[in-house]
């Protein structure tokens, strides 16, 4: 006769099931991958989301413009929150995709100046949308009132050497070439061979001034609270200028009068994007009044549902552009960060 089981078996056999059934259905969630800045996909929205899709998210943040393009070229993503200039070398590459506006409804919320892509250079190639606007910037000139006592008029305050090592300035190629672009009085985006050189000889000077090159907001706050730190180049704008200012920093912020860059940020899907419908909802969702006015609220950036309060409209604002010869502007920033001297260019 054969012997029957023990309860013991059965429920240790039951409970290997249901641990077998419930890390299958696990490991069936979908799993979305997102580049993004700081403030973009803050936890708490990130497990909402996450929450009522069923899906998981991997958030990767990034530092600059050269950043994110090499982490999407290393492949593994599927949306990334990219600004209109640097969104073309994207399309170009065949990296991203058209977008269908009728899985975003949240776009029809949007303020009216983001209502229609085709005025916003750079959304739309040969007719098709490649990316929807999240949030934008300019950026600006933030200074100590504790050591610098008049306010600064221009960018040009930077390479005063009064300031020598208290600047602090950002670690991109492009926007830094199209300041000095600004500056020279050149179109800040189609810089030619000559005049990136020059710039780069100007951005060799700057360097001699600068304590750091930061990434990020928050990097650029710490070495502020622990290093006297004259000016800095905002590239982050008023969501610097909000975070330094809630742990006590003495500042002012202004635009000079050359005028400020300023990017718009969108987001953008993979060519490689696995689930392209819950990457547009992720798109939709940060659409969403409550998740778009988060960046508002705990980041101090502008957003495209709600009118940001603190907007000046009598400011130069100079919006990115696509750039002549990107790579040319890496390749030269690379040497000049690595510490080369003027003459080399």
């Amino acid at each position: 006769m054969k012997p029957k089981p023990s309860n013991t078996f059965i429920g240790l056999f039951c409970l290997l099931a249901l641990t077998f059934c419930y890390n299958e259905a696990i490991s069936a969630r979908e799993t979305l991958r997102v580049a993004a800045w700081a403030g973009y996909a803050d936890a708490d929205l990130v497990d909402r989301f996450q929450q009522r899709f069923d899906a998981d998210i991997e958030v990767t943040f990034v530092g600059s413009d050269d950043d994110l393009w090499d982490k999407i070229n290393s492949a593994g993503f599927d949306v990334f929150a990219v600004n209109t200039a640097e969104l073309q070398r994207y399309i170009e590459n065949d990296l991203v995709v058209p977008l269908d506006l009728a899985n975003i409804p949240n776009h029809a919320a949007q303020l009216p100046r983001f209502q229609n892509p085709g005025a916003i250079p750079g959304l739309l190639h040969d007719g098709k949308l490649y990316a929807i606007p999240y949030t934008y910037a300019e950026m600006g000139l933030i200074y100590n009132r504790k050591l610098v006592k008049e306010i600064p008029q221009s960018m040009a305050a930077m390479w005063d050497p009064r300031y020598r090592g208290q600047v602090l300035a950002f670690n991109a190629s492009n926007h830094n070439f199209s300041l000095v672009g600004l500056l020279m009085g050149a179109d800040p985006f189609q810089l030619t061979d000559e005049q990136l050189r020059q710039a780069a000889r100007e951005l060799v000077r700057l360097r001699r001034n600068v304590l750091t090159f930061y990434s990020t907001a928050d990097e650029a706050a710490k070495l502020f609270s622990r290093h006297d730190i004259a000016l800095i180049f905002g590239n982050y704008g008023n969501q610097q200028v909000k975070a330094l200012r809630e742990a006590g920093a003495d500042i002012g912020y202004v635009i000079p009068r050359e005028g400020a860059l300023a990017w718009l940020d969108c987001w953008a899907i993979t060519q490689e994007a696995k689930n392209k419908r819950l990457a547009e909802q992720w798109i939709n969702y940060t659409l969403e009044r409550a998740v778009s006015q988060r960046l508002t609220d705990k980041h101090g950036l502008a957003n495209t549902i709600t009118p940001f309060p603190e907007e000046r409209h009598g400011d130069k604002i100079i919006w990115l552009e696509p750039m002549r010869a990107p790579l040319e502007r890496k390749r030269l920033w690379d040497r000049i960060i690595s510490g080369e001297a003027p003459e080399a260019f």
